[in-house]
């Protein structure tokens, strides 16, 4: 007797051989495909992180190079927040500009401040409004030193107005604890800058600037400026960078009679 032949609809081990490895080839296109498609997504949170991880690493290097006086690997680790710089966009040129006038770089100290102050929002703006007047101040000390009182007196009215404007939540104790020195008084500190800043424009207007030749009869007969008041605003520049350099030894800040940048 011969076997029954086998049934035509009957799957064989063929076959399910074969539907196994197409689910598989379609389950590895899945995955491949899912892949590819959370690639984007992975990169920019691997980016993300990487670059949190790295603002808190040049923030950190900036502070603490510029508090032993380093201020060249202070602006470097600065400008180092510069790049792809989304988050509080103001502190990568605060930084740098608070390093450069460390420094005595005033005038690209000046250009970073300004530039870091529209970026400012809320209580960032006190930080950067103190700091770009302590440089604009220092713009005036060194004008005043160089013989130019009106335009010493020019620049001690630009700082003043700078500190005008501070919003007056600055004075508060949010204000302190948020600064990048909670041991200073954001308000006191604000008082003695604008007070020393009126002092200084008094002092300066009163400093005339070198006469010019060929300029007629007041040229001839200029006006001499009472040297007495020349020597005592020179004494009283003098003292305020004594004093600066006495009460901030330990830090080794640069002199100038005014208040060390944040």
């Amino acid at each position: 007797m011969t076997d029954a032949p086998a049934q035509s609809g009957a799957p064989t081990q063929a076959d399910a051989a074969a539907a196994l490895l197409a689910a598989n080839r379609r389950r590895r296109r899945i995955r491949r495909w899912a892949l590819i498609g959370t690639l984007p997504l992975t990169i920019a949170a691997l980016l993300f992180v990487g670059k949190l991880l790295s603002m808190y690493a040049f923030a950190h290097q900036a502070i603490t190079t510029y508090v032993v006086a380093d201020y060249a690997g202070s602006t470097a680790a600065a400008e180092g927040q510069e790049f792809l710089n989304w988050f509080e966009p103001y502190k990568a040129p605060y930084n740098v500009g608070t390093a450069l006038a460390g420094s005595e770089d005033l005038d690209g100290a000046r250009v970073k401040l300004e530039e870091a102050l529209p970026l400012a929002h809320g209580l960032e703006v006190c930080a950067v409004r103190v700091n770009l007047a302590i440089v604009i101040e220092r713009q005036g000390d060194a004008a005043v030193n160089g013989g130019d009182g009106p335009g010493g007196a020019e620049l001690y009215g630009e700082a003043l107005q700078i500190t005008a404007e501070t919003p007056e939540e600055c004075n508060s104790e949010e204000a302190d604890s948020q600064s990048p020195d909670p041991d200073r008084s954001m308000s006191d500190t604000l008082d003695e800058l604008g007070d020393r800043l009126q002092e200084k424009q008094q002092q300066a207007q009163e400093q005339q600037s070198p006469p010019q030749e060929g300029d007629g009869e007041e040229q001839e007969q200029p006006q001499q400026p009472d040297q007495d008041k020349l020597d005592e605003l020179q004494d009283k520049l003098d003292q305020g960078a004594e004093e600066r350099e006495q009460n901030q030894g330990d830090e080794d800040g640069p002199g100038g009679g005014t208040d060390k940048p944040w």
